[in-house]
């Protein structure tokens, strides 16, 4: 029909054109005459159209052939993968390789029910050709996953040669979670100085210690509640702003009756001088009394204090008692080691600061738990190993840098028993749907395998189940409950 037009308009503005351009065009339709005959026509017809279209003598670049592909696969509802280069996908992720297609949004739209090759394990949906759900992104059951690009390693040089082991029963978790912005902490008790306040930072809720002297301490139903063995852990923000030698700092205290304001402490000044570019502080300080009353003192020397600290960032802080042994750490590297000191009862944490900051210091994921039995103990009595200290960033399978600890101990323990293996099960508490919780702890249950895999762990021995919060071991209706429901178990297979 194109030719048809082109020839009849041709034919009608001859007269109007100059004797060359005629010349033109009648050369122009005996090719055309000729590529009829030799069955190639298509490409006059493609010349005349473009002659018609002003697009005569031009040629189509990469970026216009790629956006014909484009506009094709749009026009046909597919899409292509950007990371594996899947082409046809018609879903929200790569029937390949799982990604998510560019734009797509989080939640999956619902979509009417189709016999086809595969039904969703996860969200339901039917229809599904590929290794994942077009849907929601969950893996086909059986299929192998598509050979992901590797993510850079974190360097945890301090997890990784940590000595500490986080206790087994926790009896004071506070994440810092729902509560009302603005108002005090709901499981801390205030003891004296300025206050403080639950605020958000980074789309997180924290408590805020402001400046000069504030001691908090946590809400329990016992005055003295800390046993023989214990261990206390607790996130501590790292703001970028300038700190004194000695004037600022975040200190534990471990108390207990018979030594008044304290049996141990240790002041860690975790801001960061700006203008200087290091740690405000040269040292770490700590003060001891001995179990005969004997007070001693001591420091850390900046040198290995300085290389953890980092401007606008979250420190890991830790700390065990073993009947007399004290131990203390931030990012798994142990600052403080003592032998012989007496045995407190209970805990403040205290914010001193002479810097005009008010909200100086930042506090979250507080967590007292009493001494851990050696791992392959707790196997041999109980067949399985229940553990707190994997945890995982809020509402992700992402492990946190900690975690390492815990996982390199398991790591020992299948090693130096080559005949053990379990089956790795991720268990939430009861806040949140099973739609959320179920998927979320699969797939934290098989982010542990590959942490343990990359320990030199053979797959083979491990198997990741994700069991929601379907088998509680402890009541949702309280923050201690849900703090052991959210655990990590090894079952002995």
């Amino acid at each position: 029909m194109k030719r048809i037009f082109a020839i009849t308009i041709v034919a009608l503005l001859a007269p109007c054109f100059a004797a060359n351009a005629q010349s033109f065009l009648d050369r122009l339709k005996d090719r055309a005459k000729d590529a009829v005959e030799e069955n190639i026509g298509n490409k006059v017809e493609k010349g005349v159209n473009d002659l018609l279209d002003g697009n005569f003598g031009k040629k189509k670049d990469k970026k216009d052939k790629k956006a014909d592909e484009s506009a094709k696969q749009e026009a046909s509802g597919t899409w292509t993968c950007e990371e594996c280069g899947k082409t046809g996908n018609t879903g929200k992720f790569c029937a390949d390789c799982g990604a998510k297609k560019p734009g797509a949004s989080e939640a999956p739209a619902a979509k009417p029910a189709a016999s086809a090759a595969w039904t969703c394990e996860e969200c339901g949906k039917t229809g599904n050709t590929g290794n994942f759900c077009d849907d929601c992104g969950a893996k086909k059951p059986g299929a192998e996953p598509a050979a992901a690009k590797p993510e850079p390693k974190k360097v945890e040089t301090g997890y990784a040669k940590s000595d500490f082991v986080p206790g087994d029963e926790i009896f004071f978790d506070d994440p810092v979670e729902n509560e009302r912005v603005g108002g005090f902490p709901l499981h801390w008790d205030f003891l004296q100085g300025e206050g403080c306040e639950i605020i958000t930072v980074n789309g997180e809720q924290v408590i805020k210690l402001p400046g000069w002297f504030t001691d908090i301490a946590p809400l329990m139903k016992e005055k003295d509640y800390l046993p023989e063995e214990f261990t206390v852990e607790f996130d501590v923000w790292s703001p970028a702003t300038g700190g004194s030698s000695n004037n600022d700092h975040l200190d534990l205290v471990l108390q207990s009756e018979e030594f008044g304001d304290y049996c141990v402490f240790v002041a860690l000044n975790p801001a960061w001088n700006e203008e200087k570019g290091i740690n405000g502080t040269s040292t770490l300080n700590y003060s001891f009394y001995t179990p005969s009353g004997d007070q001693r003192n001591g420091e850390t020397q900046g040198s290995q204090v300085e290389p953890l600290i980092q401007p606008n960032a979250w420190l890991h802080v830790a700390a065990s008692f073993n009947k007399r042994a004290f131990k203390y750490y931030v990012n798994g590297v142990r600052l403080v080691n003592l032998p012989n000191v007496a045995q407190p009862t209970r805990m403040l944490l205290r914010s001193v600061s002479n810097c005009d900051e008010q909200d100086r210091f930042y506090l979250k994921n507080i967590r007292i738990a009493k001494g851990a039995v050696p791992l392959y103990d707790r196997l041999m009595s109980d067949g399985r190993i229940i553990t707190y200290a994997i945890t995982f960033d809020t509402g992700k399978a992402t492990i946190k840098p900690e975690s390492m600890v815990e996982i390199n101990r398991i790591a020992k323990l299948m090693k130096d028993n080559p005949g053990l293996e379990f089956e790795v099960q991720g268990h939430c508490d009861a806040t949140g749907s099973d739609k959320v919780n179920d998927p979320l702890s699969q797939k934290r249950a098989e982010a542990i395998v590959e942490a343990l895999v990359e320990q030199d762990i053979a797959r083979a021995r491990l198997t990741a189940v994700g069991k929601g919060s379907h088998v509680p071991i402890a009541s949702n209706s309280t923050d201690e409950g849900r703090a052991k429901n959210r655990r990590v178990e090894f079952v002995k297979k």
